[in-house]
């Protein structure tokens, strides 16, 4: 290995190391997110302030003032009359420090970004990747608010497809720096192809594809409240097909705001799951392309136990936040394993 090459790895890995920062902050910004949603704290700022957006109130008069701002739409109207001052700081603590999170991962990206590229660490090649990257996070920003203005108006709730598509975003964003970095460390790692690997390489994909719409459903749960209704397991309302899944016209739109649909929707891409996951594992360890794929086989059984117990104990206690902001970060875990044994696997 020569001396330009050795260098030019580690630079790979230090650009690396910054994105996999990057990516955990953005795992937490979405888990805060959850708990914004789950405490309903999201439409305590009713308006969006890119830049004196950070400041927060910082007396009683300020707090004050804020506080009638809000008394002036229909969730503290319709749903919180009566609130007091120290109940409204509550929920408006949780919607600012999502925003002000979303800020700090935008400065946590550029800044390191402008070192590392000024002092030639990253590969010139790499450029248009981090150009998306930053330009996808500031879309997110728009995308945040363009969510939350849903729920300003009489019926004081979020769009559920808003809401999905802002955590989609979220993911895709995660997703790819993570593939980016993972990427960085793979640099000149040889590769035997066979039609096997290419093979799994496919299946991997696909798999990938499902975990994510496991988590769009999850979104659409969210965003319509479903997992407070048929609070049982197996079973919804003592059967496996429950009544009243179908009721909607067009057909369509029960997948997205029949709330019996979604809520079964999201219980069979499960079952999906604990069945292929743990074919796809043993394919995985059988062919044992390279030795960390057959171990990430085995994290992602584990994992996929864990997130399905989470899923049910959720569902039966009736959505405590703890344990509901625990399921969706073992989603996000469960997705970024498989982009791991992605690039493992990757022909």
């Amino acid at each position: 290995m020569s001396i330009d090459t050795s260098l030019q790895n580690a630079h790979d890995k230090q650009v690396a190391t910054w994105l996999f920062i990057v990516a955990a902050v953005i795992f937490f910004m979405i888990i805060l997110g959850g708990a914004t949603r789950l405490t309903h704290s999201g439409l305590s700022m009713v308006d969006w302030k890119p830049i004196m957006g950070v400041i927060p109130p910082l007396n009683e008069i300020q707090w004050m003032q804020a506080f009638k701002h809000y008394q002036e739409f229909p969730e503290y109207q319709k749903l919180n009359i009566g609130m007091s001052l120290d109940e409204f700081k509550s929920i408006f603590y949780f919607e600012y420090s999502h925003r002000v999170l979303g800020r700090l991962i935008g400065l946590i990206f550029l800044i390191p970004f402008l070192f590392f590229w000024f002092a030639g660490r990253i590969r010139r090649k790499m450029l248009p990747q981090m150009i998306t990257m930053f330009i996808l996070g500031g879309l997110q920003g728009v995308l945040g608010w363009y969510m939350v203005k849903s729920g300003l108006v009489n019926d004081p709730q979020v769009s559920q497809y808003r809401l999905t598509a802002h955590l989609i975003a979220a993911v895709m964003i995660f997703s790819y720096i993570l593939w980016v970095a993972f990427g960085l460390l793979q640099q000149g790692r040889e590769l035997v192809n066979t039609a096997q690997g290419r093979t799994l390489y496919r299946y991997s994909l696909a798999l990938t594809g499902l975990v994510v719409f496991m988590i769009s459903t999850g979104g659409f749960v969210a965003g319509t409240k479903a997992g407070y209704a048929y609070n049982t397991f197996p079973l919804m309302e003592g059967k496996f097909i429950p009544d009243g899944m179908y009721t909607l016209v067009p057909f369509w739109l029960n997948w997205f705001e029949n709330i019996t649909t979604i809520q079964f929707n999201h219980r069979m891409t499960a079952y999906l799951l604990l069945v292929i996951v743990p074919v796809f594992s043993f394919a995985l360890r059988r062919l044992a392309i390279t030795r960390k794929s057959s171990q990430a086989a085995h994290f992602l059984l584990a994992m996929l136990v864990i997130q399905v117990t989470l899923g049910v104990t959720t569902l039966i206690f009736n959505m405590p936040v703890p344990v509901a902001v625990a399921h969706q970060g073992g989603a996000m875990i469960l997705l970024s394993i498989m982009i791991f044994i992605n690039r493992e696997v990757k022909q």
